[in-house]
C-alpha cells in the first residue's frame, strides 16, 4: 500500500516533538494529523480513522493511557494500531499502556531512520476487516474447546459469543492455540507474537496473559514455571 494511503495521528502535548515526527513522517509521504491533547485526539482520530496513532503517554487533563482506553472504546476504532511513546525507564507506564490496550510502544528519543521503521513495521499490522459476525467466521478458522478463532477477522468466539481482542492478546493466543499442549517459551512468544524489531521485556507478556485470563477465564492459558506458557482445554 502507497504511504500516501495510510494515515498516522500524533499525539504529543510538546510541540518540538510533534514537528520532529511530523516532518519526517510526511517526508515519507505518510498523511499526517496531530493533536496536542488526548481529547482533541479522540475528535480527530472518530473524523480521520487513521491506521496508526502516536500517543505520547505524560499529557495533561486526558493521559496517553486514558486517551488509548476511550479509542478503544469506539467500535471504528477497535483496528487501529496504537503504540506510546515513552521515556526510557518508563517500565511502568509500559505495562499500563499494554494494559490499556495498546500494541506497542516507541521510546523517546528515536532517531528518524529508526522511527520510520517501526512506523513501517507498525502498519504491517493493521487489519481493515478486523470485525466479523458470528455467521462471518472464515474458513480459516480454527476450534480448540468452546473457542473459535478467525485468524483473518481477529476474532475469537467462546461459548456463543463474539470477542474482539487487541491484536497482541489475539496474536498471543492464537500461537498458543495453535499447538494445545505445547509449551512455548518465552523467546518464541517474543519473536511470534512481537517479532525480532521490537523490544519488549517478560512482564510485557505476562500482562497479555493475565489480560487473556481475565477475559476468557483461568483454564485455558496455563504456566510452566522458568520456562513459559501453554494453552490447555
Amino acid at each position: 500500500m502507497s504511504n500516501s494511503y495510510n494515515k498516522i495521528l500524533l499525539v504529543d502535548d510538546e510541540q518540538d516533538i510533534l514537528e520532529f515526527l511530523s516532518y519526517n513522517l510526511r517526508k515519507e509521504g505518510y498523511e499526517v494529523h496531530t493533536s496536542t491533547n488526548g481529547k482533541k485526539a479522540v475528535e480527530i482520530a472518530k473524523e480521520v480513522k487513521p491506521q496508526l496513532i502516536i500517543l505520547d503517554v505524560m499529557m495533561p487533563d486526558l493521559d496517553g493511557i486514558e486517551t488509548c482506553r476511550e479509542l478503544r472504546s469506539i467500535d471504528d476504532l477497535k483496528d487501529v494500531v496504537i503504540t506510546f511513546l515513552t521515556a526510557r525507564g518508563e517500565d511502568y507506564s509500559q505495562i499500563a499502556g499494554f494494559d490499556a490496550g495498546a500494541d506497542d510502544y516507541i521510546t523517546k528519543p528515536i532517531k528518524p531512520r529508526v522511527l520510520i521503521s517501526r512506523v513501517q513495521a507498525l502498519l504491517r499490522r493493521y487489519n481493515p476487516n478486523g470485525r466479523s459476525g458470528k455467521n462471518g467466521t472464515s474458513a480459516n478458522a480454527i476450534k480448540v474447546g468452546h473457542i473459535t478463532i478467525d485468524r483473518e477477522a481477529y476474532l475469537i468466539n467462546h461459548d456463543g459469543t463474539d470477542i474482539q481482542l487487541p491484536k497482541k492478546e489475539f496474536e498471543l493466543l492464537a500461537l498458543l492455540a495453535s499447538k494445545p499442549g505445547k509449551v512455548f517459551t518465552r523467546d518464541e512468544i517474543l519473536k511470534n507474537v512481537w517479532g525480532d524489531d521490537v523490544v519488549v521485556g517478560d512482564r510485557t507478556i505476562d500482562v497479555h496473559v493475565r489480560k487473556l485470563r481475565e477475559k476468557l477465564g483461568e483454564e485455558y492459558i496455563k504456566t510452566v514455571k522458568g520456562v513459559g506458557y501453554k494453552f490447555d482445554f
